[in-house]
């Protein structure tokens, strides 16, 4: 149990999950001037956390173990085929939600002209896909700068 209390790696790769979920919030409130809570356990977004988690374990793992480590290969392809799934099949599945979200919006519409359609609010009527799914390039890229800076000072205060 110590052994899980200490692993740097772990934690390294945690903290920035943490960190960049939070700070979703707070850039969400600038863009939109509301705070969006459920930002803080949705997927999609800047900083991507995929991308934070992934290079903190990389990062701490050659911190501690070396650029040579085997360990290090190992979580650095890992992190590069989660970098990549996240800009490439997550976002275009997050770009197929939207048209078939766009489609259901227009499919109501149609429905609500041609007959008489209850009175009830929309979100009641049809639940949406969820379009927030992947990341934009420059999102994983500073969900990787992130987990890079992270674990540099984590490393620092710890070590």
């Amino acid at each position: 149990m110590t052994e899980l209390l200490t692993n740097f790696p772990l934690w390294a790769a945690l903290s920035a999950i943490l960190l960049a979920q939070f700070i979703k919030v707070p850039l969400q409130y600038i863009a939109s001037r509301r705070f969006d809570w459920t930002l803080l356990t949705s997927t999609g977004g800047m900083p991507s956390s995929h991308s934070g988690a992934v290079t903190a374990l990389a990062t701490a793992i050659a911190l501690q173990e070396g650029l040579g480590s085997p360990f290090f290969a190992i979580a650095a392809i890992f992190g590069i085929i989660v970098m990549f799934d996240a800009t490439g099949v997550r976002w275009h599945a997050g770009e197929q939600a939207t048209v078939v979200n766009q489609l259901v919006t227009d499919f109501n519409k149609i429905m609500e002209e041609m007959k008489a359609w209850p009175t009830k609010e929309e979100k009641e009527k049809q639940k949406e896909l969820k379009e927030l799914l992947g990341h934009q390039p420059i999102e994983v890229f500073f969900g990787g700068v992130l987990g890079i800076v992270l674990t540099f000072i984590l490393h620092a205060l710890v070590f």
